[in-house]
């Protein structure tokens, strides 16, 4: 099998929360195998890690698999879900995410990334909007806007765009496509029992998790609450096991393998209460867990999270202004009739709603824009 060149990179990370300093705060990667040494995908031998063997980056994506802040190792979290028992108020079971869009500065460049990198398919390209995906499911959507600047480090918006793979085999050809184009992107990767995953940075800052579930049936449920957890997850070790050949010569042709959807969004928010009446008690989804007033995880249908909200790097932040980075989030509800559920149910709470007779958007606290379709 082709590797790549044996050559040795090193990236440090440094956990930005002070109260967190211990011997775990500072990790070099500088081991590993001569097959990934030129991919920059992190450390071998797991002895150190910020509980996922993720980095912090200085562009504001915290990268461990549910954006758990660097320096928890091992954390096991406990979530309560109702497994999709309906209720009124609740977004149907069948809800799931559609396409990201992001508002990019360099179309040419991010457009490169996820085709070539991430081995998305370019599904459309009409002047300024380029539409990837892979086979007719749109994945991320790229809006050039030169005219936009990067918000502060500080600011609400995208924390990560999750992109599902159906296989471990697939999962490992995309992440070895982006070792092999994009080195030093790689900024973490972690199992959390639910999950697999992988995490980067585009060229734009904007956090991307690549990941694949593991079959329901092997997920843990006591007494309506799933088990989640953060652990070392060697990115060598797990290329090694699902890299086939056929994986790797799709990710060096940067055609892929298999389907993948949008599995789920992260956002960054001011404060997790207005996130939780947002998202829960108004817009439908049910809470899977909360990491104290840091961190909101949220489903339909008894998912681990189909989104999460984070205030990390943004506590106190408020409603965004036209920036690059995030677009809109878009959610795929089962019928029209949902969708006119839901329309009805913001109206209640006083949301104001924009409906063109297909999709129904609005603003959360942020200024995140949300929009929501029916699938039929």
């Amino acid at each position: 099998m082709p590797w790549p060149a044996n050559t040795v990179s090193t990236a440090t990370w440094t956990n930005p929360d002070p109260a967190a300093a211990t011997d775990a705060s500072i990790v070099s990667f500088s081991s590993w195998t001569p097959w990934l040494a030129a991919a920059s995908l992190g450390s071998v031998d797991g002895s150190k890690s910020s509980g996922c063997g993720g980095p912090y980056s200085p562009i504001g994506h915290a990268t461990t698999p549910f954006g758990m802040p660097g320096g928890i190792d091992g954390l096991s979290l406990v979530v309560t879900t109702t497994n999709g028992v309906p209720s009124t108020g609740l977004l149907a079971a069948d809800t799931g995410m559609g396409a990201v869009t992001l508002k990019v500065g360099d179309l040419d460049a991010m457009i490169r990334y996820y085709r070539d990198g991430v081995t998305l398919e370019l599904l459309g390209h009409d002047g300024p909007v380029a539409v990837l995906g892979r086979g007719t499911t749109p994945i991320v959507i790229l809006e050039f806007a030169p005219e936009l600047r990067h918000a502060g480090p500080r600011s609400a918006g995208l924390f990560h765009t999750a992109i599902l793979f159906d296989s471990r085999e697939a999962l490992a050809a995309a992440v070895y496509s982006v070792a092999l184009k994009y080195p030093g992107t790689f900024t973490g990767s972690s199992d959390h029992l639910v999950s697999e995953a992988f995490y980067f940075s585009d060229p734009e800052g904007n956090g991307v998790e690549l990941y694949v579930d593991r079959d329901r049936s092997q997920w843990s449920w006591t007494h309506g609450q799933i088990e989640m957890a953060t652990m070392f997850l060697d990115p060598n070790r797990y290329l090694t096991e699902h890299l086939t050949q056929l994986a790797a010569d799709a990710a060096t042709a940067g055609t892929g393998l298999g389907d993948a959807i949008v599995g789920h969004v992260h956002l960054s928010v001011g404060d997790i209460p207005s996130a939780r009446e947002f998202y829960v008690d108004r817009l439908g989804f049910e809470t899977t867990t909360m990491y104290g007033s840091q961190a909101l995880f949220v489903s339909a249908g008894g998912y681990h999270h189909h989104m999460a909200m984070n205030t990390w790097n943004s506590a106190g932040a408020g409603r965004r202004g036209p920036a690059l980075g995030l677009g809109k989030v878009e959610i795929v509800v089962p019928g029209a009739d949902d969708l006119g559920d839901l329309g009805e149910r913001m109206s209640h709470y006083g949301v104001a709603t924009r409906d063109d007779g297909r999709t129904l958007a609005f603003d959360d606290p942020w200024a995140n824009l949300i929009e929501v379709r029916a699938a039929d």
